[in-house]
């Protein structure tokens, strides 16, 4: 396949022949690890920044003395600011190149980072949040599309599956860390601190990346980038993809947002600290997203798919004990499965989109944090309304979503087959 298969590229004037060896990296390759921990690294940086109020937000809430749903804005806007601009980036990408804007976009990112312990008012502190998410939205399909172009196919899942991977140890470790440094030193120390871990993964990142080898510049033509995402929105296997993307991230935005005033509330009463160390469940998430390419080559996408939900509704049902070991258990079968569906679902679509794979990705990405941000502001409304069993209500109505589409998806692929039966050998 062409080294830049992209809807808004310019055609490539020569073509290797099928038998010249592909030069793209594979595991234990040259440049291979640098590329992982490189993207591992970005991926630490993006949640760790995207999410670094989340963990906090009973303390926002009482700081600035407003409601839990008021709060939740800190994280919605950055989220929603973020699938606002993702498909702009990536097109930006497709003219600049992905590792320039990459770079960009962390540079903007952190330094708005290091503005956001500042913030006068709830107000300011939501715009800073929004601002840093729309920098934010230049790595996420930038980084698949990346992935996609000098990454071998076979090793495409696994490559994505890493940088899913370290967007749950930025997650985890922004949590950890704002929990303890917050109940020592207060929220603004805390996202300080996020700020300038950022920093170090952002100069990390920028050294180890490997310079692209089969990016080719494309066009910003408007006509060509609503064409090529016109055809992505007309394929119906991508929109079931980006569907269940959004929905995942509903479950998992929703419970996040939320166990934190669950956990400082009768009968946990909780510390800081400890709401903060319960985050070390993203952990899982590492391990579930990086082996997302096993996964799938045993029990297929659909298959994976089935299990990753049913793993995710079981976490949220024991969430509903008031026993916190019960609750930890249903938190890491929650991120377990969120995670596996995320990757598998992510890597799909970079598997399915043969042309225009940055547009693929990035209406992907929107859609993911479309669900992150409509699920935590619906979950602190529904946790406003009915409790934690809200919360939990929202989620198990998200996963049945996700399975029902992909039923949909088993049903439409055995019709098509039916419809263009191979032809006998």
């Amino acid at each position: 396949m062409p080294s830049a298969s992209t809807g808004a590229s310019t055609t490539v004037g020569a073509v290797s022949s099928v038998s010249a060896p592909d030069s793209r990296m594979a595991p234990g390759g040259p440049g291979y690890r640098r590329m992982s921990l490189a993207l591992f690294l970005a991926g630490v940086a993006t949640f760790a920044l995207l999410y670094s109020t989340q963990a906090l937000l009973p303390l926002v809430s009482h700081d600035f003395g407003v409601s839990a749903s008021e709060a939740s804005w800190t994280v919605s806007a950055a989220t929603g600011a973020l699938a606002l601009f993702v498909l702009p980036m990536s097109a930006l990408s497709e003219r600049f190149g992905r590792r320039t804007l990459m770079t960009a976009s962390l540079v903007v990112a952190v330094s708005v980072g290091l503005l956001v312990p500042f913030a006068p008012s709830i107000g300011a502190l939501v715009a800073l949040r929004a601002v840093q998410g729309a920098a934010l939205a230049g790595l996420p399909a930038s980084a698949t599309a990346y992935l996609a172009e000098e990454v071998r196919p076979k090793a495409l899942i696994t490559a994505i599956g890493l940088f899913v991977a370290g967007n749950s140890v930025g997650g985890m470790s922004g949590r950890v860390i704002t929990g303890w440094v917050a109940q020592e030193w207060g929220w603004r120390v805390a996202v300080g601190v996020i700020g300038l871990i950022a920093v170090a993964c952002a100069v990390a990142f920028r050294l180890l990346l490997p310079t692209p080898r089969h990016f080719t510049p494309g066009s910003l033509r408007p006509r060509v980038l609503a064409r090529t995402v016109r055809d992505h929105l007309a394929n119906p296997l991508l929109c079931r993809l980006y569907a269940i993307g959004a929905l995942f991230m509903m479950v998992f935005g929703g419970v996040y947002t939320v166990i934190g005033f669950r956990l400082t509330d009768a009968p946990f009463s909780l510390p800081q600290g400890v709401i903060g160390s319960i985050f070390l469940v993203y952990l899982v998430g590492t391990v579930s997203a990086s082996t997302a390419g096993k996964l799938v080559a045993r029990l297929g996408r659909r298959g994976s798919l089935y299990l990753a939900g049913g793993t995710t509704t079981a976490g949220l049902l024991l969430s509903l004990a008031d026993f916190l070991p019960l609750v930890l258990l249903g938190l890491v079968l929650i991120t377990a499965g969120f995670f596996a569906g995320h990757a598998v679902a992510s890597s799909s679509v970079s598997h399915t989109a043969t042309r225009g794979r940055a547009q693929a990705s990035a209406l992907y990405q929107s859609a993911y944090y479309v669900g992150s941000s409509v699920g935590s502001t619906l979950g602190a409304v529904a946790f406003h309304a009915g409790g934690w069993a809200g919360t939990v209500t929202l989620g198990l109505l998200a996963v049945l979503g996700v399975v029902s589409i992909t039923v949909f998806g088993s049903h439409a692929a055995r019709a098509q087959g039916r419809r263009n039966p191979l032809p006998a050998h």
